[in-house]
Formats: structure tokens, sequence, C-alpha cells
């Protein structure tokens, strides 16, 4: 299988003009031979700006999923193509809630579709509370996480279980302003504005550890402890008032990098997917060595929980 990730620089709150750079992108990687391509979390609206967002302004960006108009756009661009597309956008739930939501368009007319288990962008919008796996026309299991959900080891290990052999990883991630000194960091947003004469200096950040170098400390050992396939997509260039760094990847179950890039620019990789790789990789053959009788205390709160929106900015 023949799969493209795609990073770009969306624009805040104009889903015009994302939609219609996902419409090329979706073009190109059809040509390309690619079965799947992958694009960022919440791309088609925008992400770091709806912080700042009062309820109404969330409001009017979201939609019901699957019969609100990006998605069933999304449809016509799958079946046009004969491609399957992830996109993130801004879900209208049937409960009144609004999510950080996921959607795989599928050239069968099918619909998939995951809510970010961990929200922080906006006291707004909820955290989902289900793990996501379904199958694309070709039949693979695939697996949906949303930024912050890879980053908790057991959503991985439990999509796993769940029998994904891809994993989609939408992101809007890199250059971010944490807490933890050694986790990232920010990138001067003027690097980007100037980066027609100063792109050899940004793509440094974007390969060091602001971005690749933070990456490839967990995101590859997720694909080889569980035995999947990574597809990492990631938002390029200024986000509001930080720098997305890009990064776009995929990864094999082994935790080798199969395509990737660093450009200062919107782009998209592809790569085919060895799927016989998965019969006795190792993360593959860890799993059925587990012992779940020993991880009971994992189920049981000990207290010390805090909530992503908390964690996220302490």
């Amino acid at each position: 299988m023949k799969a493209a990730t795609v990073q770009f620089n969306h624009y805040p709150g104009n889903i015009q003009h994302n939609m219609e750079l996902i419409s090329s992108f979706c073009e190109k990687a059809a040509d390309a031979g690619n079965e799947l391509v992958v694009f960022p979390e919440m791309c088609v609206t925008g992400y770091w700006h709806v912080r700042n967002l009062d309820q109404q302004a969330v409001e009017q960006m979201a939609e019901k999923v699957p019969e609100g108009k990006i998605t069933q756009q999304l449809l016509e661009l799958a079946v046009k193509h004969n491609i399957s597309i992830g996109a993130g956008l801004i879900e209208l739930g049937n409960d009144a809630k609004l999510y950080n939501t996921y959607v795989v368009a599928m050239p069968n007319g099918k619909v998939a579709s995951h809510r970010k288990i961990h929200c922080f962008i906006s006291q707004h919008i909820a955290s989902g509370s289900e793990y996501t796996v379904f199958e694309l026309p070709n039949g693979i299991k695939t697996g949906i996480l949303i930024c912050y959900d890879n980053n908790i080891i057991e959503n991985v290990s439990m999509t796993a279980l769940l029998g994904a052999d891809i994993l989609l990883a939408p992101h809007q991630t890199g250059g971010c302003a944490t807490p933890s000194p050694l986790c990232m960091g920010a990138i001067d947003v003027e690097l980007w504005e100037q980066r027609k004469t100063r792109s050899e200096e940004l793509e440094e950040e974007f390969k060091g550890p602001k971005g690749r170098g933070w990456l490839t400390k967990w995101l590859p050992a997720r694909a080889h402890d569980n035995g999947i396939f990574v597809i990492f997509s990631n938002g390029v260039g200024r986000d509001d008032d930080e720098v997305r760094t890009g990064n776009a990847m995929i990864i094999d179950p082994y935790g080798n990098i199969l395509s990737e890039t660093w450009e200062a620019t919107d782009k998209m990789v592809s790569a085919q997917l060895d799927m016989s790789l998965l019969d006795k990789c190792t993360g593959k053959r860890w799993i059925t060595s587990r012992r779940p009788e020993l991880y009971k205390p994992l189920t049981i709160p000990t207290g010390k929980e805090i909530d992503t929106r908390v964690v996220r900015f302490k």
C-alpha cells in the first residue's frame, strides 16, 4: 500500500482556503498512486488561534459529522480521486458538545472519525472518550489518535490491541513553548516570516530539538513497540504566535523512518507500506507476550490525575 502525509500552513478560520489546499494535495497524492493521504489536526479550521475564541465563534466553525458540508466535500474528493482522505476539523456532536475531530473519508462512501481524547485547545471543546479503529477500503485496519493522544503510551497500545496495523497521527506541534525545559521550545515567529532569506537557519530549527529532534525521541518508539506503521502529519509555519515545525514522516513497524521532510514549506511525502513486515515484527511479538493480570493498577486512579488543559500549561 502506498500512503502520503502532508504538512501545510493553514489559514486560521479560512475554511475555504484550507479546503482548496487540501483538494490540490488530494489530486497530487492520487496522481502519485497513493491510496491514502493524511492531513494535520484541525487543518480545515485552523488551530492555535482557537484558544482565544469565545464559544459562539468556535460553534460557527463547527459542523456535524458525517452530514456536514466539510465531511461531504472530503467524501466527494475521495470518490473523485479514488483515495482515502484524513483531515481535522471541529465537530458539533449530537450531544451539542464541540469536539476536536479527525475525519477519514473513503472512496467507498464510508466515513470514520475520532474525537481527540486529550483536548486542551479550548475550554469550549470537549474531550472524546473512545478509541477509533476502522478498515480502509483495502481491508487494512487503521487507527486514529490526535496529537496529545499519541503522547500517552497506553492510547497507542490500546489502538494496536484493537487491531490497528496503521496509526494516523495528525498533529499541530513542534515549536511549542512548554513548561518542560527539554521539550521543544518556541521558534521566533520573525524567523518564519523571513524564511525566504533565512531558510537554512529555519530548517535547522525544524531538524533540531524543537522539531525532529524531539519527535524522534518517542514517535518511532510508538511504532516499534506496538508493531504498527505510523503516519505523522503536522502543521508547518506560523500558527498564531507559535511556529509549527512540519516534519511530516512515515514510520514502519520497526521504528524506521521511511520518508520525511524538514522543509519549511507546504509539502507531501509518500512511502510504500510493506504490510509483510507486520507478521513477525518486534512489537507484534511483544504484544503477544503481555501479562494483562499484572496491569490492573494502570486502570485505578491514583488521585494525582490532572486534566490535560492544566498539565499542558502547568
